[in-house]
């Protein structure tokens, strides 16, 4: 079940990319977050969207 959408997934991507850099050059590990954002992206599915119902996917007509 795909609930990421392509803007989200490119949003999800290069702010993933963009904080384990940040979470590398600050040795923190908030780089972490940056890892999530990058699985979430790369498997299109967000489990925190579930309990709210969101879905940022296109729906096939």
């Amino acid at each position: 079940m795909k609930n990421v959408g392509k803007t989200d997934k490119m949003v999800r991507l290069v702010l993933g990319i963009v904080v384990i850099i940040a979470g590398v050059v600050f040795k923190s590990w908030w780089g972490l977050v940056g890892l999530v954002l990058l699985i979430t992206a790369l498997l299109n599915f967000c489990p925190l969207y579930v309990p709210f119902k969101i879905n940022t996917a296109r729906k096939k007509p």
